[in-house]
């Protein structure tokens, strides 16, 4: 999948302006200063600005969002795996009593998630971090894993919010994950992929650490 092009787009210069302030200066924002029970409302928001960028750039195939290759098996099954094992040995060092927590205690609740959470959730950060990220931006970005780099880098700083080094660093791999799947398979194939980790994370008991709820500021 090619990167968008700059000069297309808006000079140089404005572009890094906008780019900073998109995915740094708003996640940075959001963690220091927005109440933790609007940030649903942030990442609506977050999205639908988004858009409009994606709009005004031109040029985006809009059927890619419901198109593309076939994501194999195995690479979905790898992932449900990966989650769960890195899951559980989080909570194990952890936390060990919320281990499979809502599955014993609220298997109701937990499938209300697994249904909502795809689209609420995976579906907004999907689009604003692959579609919009390589499609306006990707003209800045240096080729090959270094791009993959810096785009997981920037969705792992997307959730400063929640003040851990453990999410930080799952959601640096996810990011990673997601990215190489939007490059290769298109963006159906990350969304699956963002839906499916996210899944495994709730029923292992991991929204321990992704519940806005459970967020404590630092200062």
């Amino acid at each position: 999948m090619a990167f968008g092009p700059i000069d297309a787009v808006a000079p140089r210069t404005l572009l890094w302006i906008e780019f900073a302030l998109l995915y740094v200066g708003a996640p940075l924002a959001i963690a220091l200063f927005l109440p933790p029970d609007q940030m649903f409302t942030a990442l609506f928001l977050f999205m639908l600005a988004g858009l409009i960028l994606l709009w005004r750039t031109g040029g985006y195939e809009w059927r890619g969002l419901v198109r593309g290759r076939l994501m194999p098996w195995w690479e979905v099954l790898g992932i449900a795996i990966a989650t769960l094992i890195s899951g559980l040995v989080v909570l194990y060092l952890s936390r060990p009593e919320a281990i499979f927590a809502m599955v014993r205690q609220r298997p109701e609740f937990l499938l209300v998630i697994w249904c909502l959470y795809p689209l609420l959730s995976a579906l907004p950060q999907e689009l604003i971090f692959r579609p919009l990220f390589f499609h306006r931006y990707g003209g800045l970005m240096p080729a090959g894993n270094a791009a993959i780099a810096i785009n997981a880098a920037i969705f792992s700083f997307a959730h400063l919010m929640y003040w851990s080094w453990v999410v930080a660093i799952l959601t640096f791999c996810g990011g990673w994950i997601f990215a190489r799947a939007y490059l290769r398979h298109g963006f159906p194939a990350a969304w699956m992929l963002h839906a499916v980790a996210g899944n495994v994370l709730f029923a292992v008991g991991m929204g321990y650490y992704f519940y806005s709820g459970n967020v404590v500021r630092p200062f």
